[in-house]
C-alpha cells in the first residue's frame, strides 16, 4: 500500500472540526503499522466551512496561514510519535494554492517527515493550461526534492478534471520532471471511473515507454 489517505480540513473555520480531525488522524497513525504502510496524505485545507475542495476568499489573509501552520504542527507531533511522514497536496483551492505556497509551507515546518503529492493537473485554475511549462518546471523546482508520490488525472483549460489522457495537460512535461528529479514513488491514477482505467493506463504506459498493456498486467 503506497499511502492512506488522513485528508480532514486542517483549515476548518470551526476549531474544534479541526481538533477533531487531528484526533482521527492520531488513530490512524496508529494503525498505519497494520496497514502497511507509513505515509498519510493531506489536503491544506479551505475556510471553506462546507467543502474542503472549494476555495473561499480568506484562505490567502495571514490567520488563515496561522491556523494551518498551528494544525500541521500538531500532525507533525503526531508524525513523529507513530513514525509516520504526511505529505500534502498544493491544490488551487486550498490554503496551499501553488508549488510556491507548498515550498513556503516546507520551510516553515523544518520536518523530515512533512512531504509532497504531486498532482499536475491541481496546479491549474481555468484557462491556465497555456502556461503548462512554465507552472510545471517552477513546481518542479521548489518541490521536486521533497515528492514523495504523485498522482496522475487530466485537466482541460476549462478548469474541467478528467481522467489521464482525456484532457490538455502536457504529459511529457510532467512526466519528464519526475524522471529529472530522480523519481522512483508510486504514480496513482485517480478521478476515473472503471471503465476509463484501461485507456488511462494504456496512455501512461506509452508516455513512459512501457510496452505491456493494462489487459496483460492483470492476466499476470
Amino acid at each position: 500500500m503506497a499511502a492512506v489517505s488522513g485528508t480532514f480540513n486542517m483549515m476548518h473555520p470551526n476549531p474544534r472540526k479541526r481538533r477533531d480531525g487531528l484526533r482521527r488522524l492520531g488513530v490512524l497513525a496508529g494503525a498505519c503499522g497494520q496497514l502497511g504502510t507509513s505515509v498519510i496524505t493531506l489536503c491544506t485545507g479551505t475556510r471553506d466551512p462546507e467543502d474542503m475542495w472549494r476555495s473561499h476568499p480568506e484562505n490567502d489573509v495571514p490567520e488563515a496561514w496561522q491556523d494551518l501552520l498551528a494544525s500541521m504542527e500538531r500532525a507533525l507531533e503526531i508524525a513523529e510519535e507513530y513514525e509516520v511522514t504526511l505529505a500534502f497536496e498544493p491544490e488551487v483551492n486550498n490554503v496551499v494554492a501553488s508549488a510556491e505556497k507548498g515550498r513556503r509551507l516546507l520551510d516553515d515546518m523544518q520536518s523530515s517527515r512533512l512531504k509532497v503529492v504531486m498532482d499536475a493537473a491541481n496546479l491549474f485554475r481555468e484557462g491556465e493550461l497555456p502556461h503548462a511549462e512554465e507552472v510545471l518546471d517552477e513546481a518542479f523546482e521548489l518541490l521536486g526534492e521533497d515528492v514523495i508520490i504523485a498522482h496522475a488525472k487530466d485537466v482541460k483549460n476549462t478548469g474541467e478534471v478528467v481522467a489521464a489522457g482525456r484532457g490538455e495537460l502536457d504529459y511529457d512535461r510532467y512526466l519528464g520532471n519526475l524522471r529529472g528529479f530522480g523519481f522512483e514513488g508510486p504514480l496513482i491514477l485517480h478521478n476515473l471511473e472503471e471503465g476509463e482505467v484501461e485507456g488511462s493506463v494504456a496512455f501512461l504506459r506509452t508516455k513512459l515507454g512501457v510496452n505491456a498493456t493494462y489487459s496483460e498486467q492483470r492476466g499476470r
